[in-house]
């Protein structure tokens, strides 16, 4: 299918029903978060997995649920399908069905936090950048039930050599974060992430130092003394631009 040329979409109106057809066929990429938004998901599944039987997709059709409570849906309903495999997901061209595969993982209730980890962690180093958010929104409910794990799981991956998987090991662990639930243990321990933040605290990637500072302004609602501590130590100890920028960046609410 020939790709239908993308103007710049800022309303669901912008979207042209040929792009709209594109979408909804897996054919193609989303470019911005307004088109994520505008996928017909049971159109989606059906064309993307003819197979399933059609109670099942019919359950996505006209849902009033949220954006993410519709993606972990969709990808229950594939587990349902019982011969829908990861693999079929996790390298599709459509992001959405990508975004479908972040959930299906983090659905599989016999893997340990570790295994998802691992399973997720392509995804969380994926070129687009809805789907880079599915891996960790699709993964926050077992990350606060198993803080001091995660944690310790996510530390090594602030030294890794993609800047997607460092921010990841931040973003996931916001205290509060967006879409999802807070990691309320977070707001008032904010000491416990600690590890993974003095790992982050100069790196080069804008993306990676906007993660920390949203990170450190989040706990900074909530204890606003430790992280104003916090910046002023990095601050004596490195004159790395980096720092700087992300201490600006964490201290934008107390600085008000």
């Amino acid at each position: 299918m020939a790709k239908t040329p993308v103007k710049s979409v800022r309303r669901m109106s912008d979207i042209t029903p040929e792009r709209l057809v594109e979408l909804n066929s897996g054919a193609a990429e989303t470019t911005v978060l307004t088109e994520c938004l505008a996928i017909d998901f049971a159109q989606l599944m059906r064309t993307a997995f003819p197979d399933i039987p059609a109670e099942l997709h019919q359950q996505l059709d006209g849902s009033s649920a949220g954006i993410t409570a519709r993606m972990a849906q969709a990808a229950e309903l594939l587990h349902t399908h019982g011969t829908i495999r990861l693999s079929d997901l996790n390298s599709h061209p459509s992001d959405t069905i990508r975004g479908w595969a972040c959930y299906f993982i983090a659905q599989q209730q016999h893997l340990a936090l570790a295994e998802k980890l691992e399973l997720i962690r392509p995804l969380a180093d994926d070129h687009h950048f809805g789907v880079r958010e599915w891996a960790w929104l699709a993964m926050r409910g077992d990350l606060i039930a198993q803080p001091e794990l995660s944690f310790s799981l996510l530390q090594p991956w602030t030294n890794d050599t993609s800047y997607k998987i460092r921010r990841y090991a931040c973003e996931a662990v916001r205290p509060r974060g967006v879409w999802c639930a807070h990691f309320n243990l977070l707001k008032t321990q904010p000491e416990l992430a600690a590890p993974i933040l003095e790992t982050l605290r100069s790196d080069p990637e804008i993306y990676v130092q906007d993660s920390v500072a949203n990170w450190l302004n989040d706990a900074s609602k909530t204890t606003p003394d430790w992280v104003r501590t916090l910046c002023d130590r990095w601050l004596q100890e490195s004159t790395s631009p980096s720092t700087a920028r992300i201490c600006k960046r964490a201290l934008r609410t107390i600085n008000k």
